[in-house]
C-alpha cells in the first residue's frame, strides 16, 4: 500500500529513482500513470523499439530480428471496427479477449491449427468469436532467411460464454 508521503514524493519527483538502476538486456517503459490512454505512449514505445541495440536474442545477420514488440492496452475501437467488418459484434470491454497466434503459411496446415484451437476454445466453455489476419509491413527490409520463413499470424478474439462461468473457472483455477 502507498503511504500519503510516498504519494507526495512521487507528485512531486516522479517514478524514476537512481537506485533502482541496474543492467538490463533492452527493455523501456513507457506509461501515463494515471493509466490514460494516448497514440504518444505508442509512439514513444516503438520510438525506444527503434533505440534499443541489444534486445536479448540478436544474431549475426543485422537484418534478422528478434521479434521484440511492445505490450498496449487492447484497442478496443479497433477491434470493434476490425469485427464489424466481418459481421462480429465484441461484448463490451473487458467482457472479451484477443489472443495472438503464429500459424502455417500454408492454407490446409493453417485451417488445421485455427480448427484445433476453436476446438480448445469450445472445450473450455468459452466462445471464438472470429479470427483477424494480422497486418505485416513485408516491404520493409529483411532478411531472405526471415522472409522465406516467418509465419503467418493471426488474432482472435474470444468471449466467455457467460461472465459468471469465466469468474468462476478463473477463482477456480488460480487456486
Amino acid at each position: 500500500m502507498t503511504t500519503a508521503a510516498e504519494i507526495k514524493h512521487f507528485e512531486q519527483h516522479g517514478l524514476y529513482s537512481g537506485a533502482n538502476e541496474h543492467d538490463a538486456c533492452g527493455v523501456g517503459f513507457v506509461a501515463h500513470i494515471k493509466g490514460h490512454k494516448s497514440h504518444a505512449i505508442v509512439q514513444q514505445g516503438l520510438k525506444i523499439l527503434e533505440n534499443l541495440d541489444h534486445r536479448g536474442a540478436v544474431g549475426a545477420d543485422k537484418l534478422m530480428g528478434d521479434g521484440a514488440g511492445i505490450l498496449i492496452q487492447l484497442p478496443d475501437a479497433l477491434y470493434r471496427e476490425e469485427m464489424a467488418k466481418q459481421g462480429v459484434s465484441l461484448p463490451p470491454p473487458g467482457e472479451y479477449g484477443v489472443g495472438m497466434v503464429f500459424l502455417p503459411k500454408e492454407h490446409a496446415s493453417r485451417l488445421a491449427c485455427e480448427q484445433a484451437l476453436e476446438r480448445a476454445v469450445k472445450a473450455e466453455g468459452q466462445v471464438l468469436l472470429g479470427w483477424r489476419d494480422v497486418p505485416v509491413n513485408r516491404d520493409m527490409p529483411m532478411s531472405p532467411t526471415v522472409r522465406e520463413k516467418s509465419p503467418s499470424c493471426g488474432r482472435f478474439s474470444l468471449a466467455a460464454a457467460t461472465m459468471s462461468s469465466c469468474r468462476t473457472r478463473w477463482s477456480a483455477s488460480s487456486m
